[in-house]
């Protein structure tokens, strides 16, 4: 009786409401996520300091426009923030010799102190939209959502324009082969700076229209980020790759980063609206995440020719025992 009186509970329709604002927020955390993608895939480097660049790029987009700035000015001072914060990760690991997942704790970490400093020690600050006008709000979803994917859009392409010059090239083969690159020439150092100030500026790209989304900067508001990253990033990966199973160029990978945010946040309207605990969200994503990642280690273990072979062989074994 519980059981039928919870799905009873439970209003379709309310789901359908829901759904665009997951959408719309789907597309932010897309954007963050091509930060998190240039770290992680192209750079085969853990960054953490995303937790922190995200809430530098809303501590920065709210006060700018509180102060008067317009949202283009506030967003394009959020973007130099979020390249700096990678940039002093890049020093620490490059010139300091620390290792990249604690250059990145270590920002990450000095980040909560600026960021409040920017805020003025204020825990959070509202951005009225009434009051200050501003590129995209939850009190206009539509808008929101065709302005957040207008953006996307540039955003891959300009990336992959970058990403096919000789720089860029530079860039995706120092994590790929970095003592190859290192014979060839490139400064791997430099390369490596480069990436991370580059992801962390489209990270506080993010985190500032966000903060113009939701009407606030928190300065809580990064926490977890990495995780909704990655999880947007295997998610793209798992789609695209089902999608187009003889493979596909670079800017159709970037475009499947956005909509892998995009699906990330419409499992978390789902389950916010199944009524669960939303204390709960971290455990699902964590879920998420480990399952997507673990689907093309599992694919690839099933077409191992390896396995294929122990099976056949297994088989040929009971057919030969049926016969005697």
């Amino acid at each position: 009786m519980q059981i039928a009186a919870y799905f009873a509970s439970l209003d379709p329709i309310n789901l359908f409401k829901s759904l665009p604002g997951g959408v719309a927020q789907g597309v932010v955390w897309g954007v963050m996520a091509l930060g998190v993608y240039i770290t992680f895939r192209l750079l085969d480097i853990a960054d953490l300091t995303v937790d922190g660049s995200f809430t530098t790029g809303g501590a920065v987009t709210a006060m700018l426009i509180l102060g008067g700035c317009p949202a283009w000015a506030a967003i394009l001072a959020a973007i130099l923030a979020g390249m700096l914060a990678g940039v002093c990760t890049g020093l620490l690991h490059t010139r300091l010799g620390i290792p990249a997942i604690l250059a990145g704790i270590l920002t990450q970490f000095a980040l909560y102190s600026i960021n409040l400093h920017i805020m003025g020690m204020a825990a959070n600050k509202s951005v009225n939209p009434d009051k200050f006008p501003v590129f995209i709000s939850s009190r206009h979803v539509p808008a929101a959502i065709l302005t957040g994917v207008l953006i996307a859009a540039v955003i891959v392409a300009a990336l992959y324009w970058y990403f096919g010059t000789e720089q860029g090239s530079a860039l995706r083969a120092t994590g790929s082969n970095p003592a190859m690159s290192r014979a060839l020439g490139i400064n791997i150092d430099s390369m490596k700076v480069l990436g991370l100030g580059l992801s962390n500026a489209l990270v506080a790209l993010a985190g500032g229209l966000m903060t113009q989304y939701q009407g606030f900067a928190d300065i809580n508001m990064g926490r977890g980020s990495i995780v909704i990253g990655l999880a947007a990033v295997i998610i793209g990966e798992v789609v695209c790759g089902a999608v187009f199973r003889k493979g596909s160029n670079f800017a159709v990978r970037l475009g499947f980063i956005i909509v892998g945010g995009i699906l990330y946040y419409m499992v978390m309207t789902a389950i916010l609206w199944l009524k669960l605990n939303s204390n709960d969200l971290k455990l699902f994503t964590a879920v998420i995440v480990a399952v997507f990642l673990a689907v093309p280690y599992l694919q690839a273990q099933s077409k191992s020719s390896f396995k294929l072979a122990g099976k056949r062989g297994r088989a040929a074994e009971k057919e030969d025992g049926a016969h005697a």
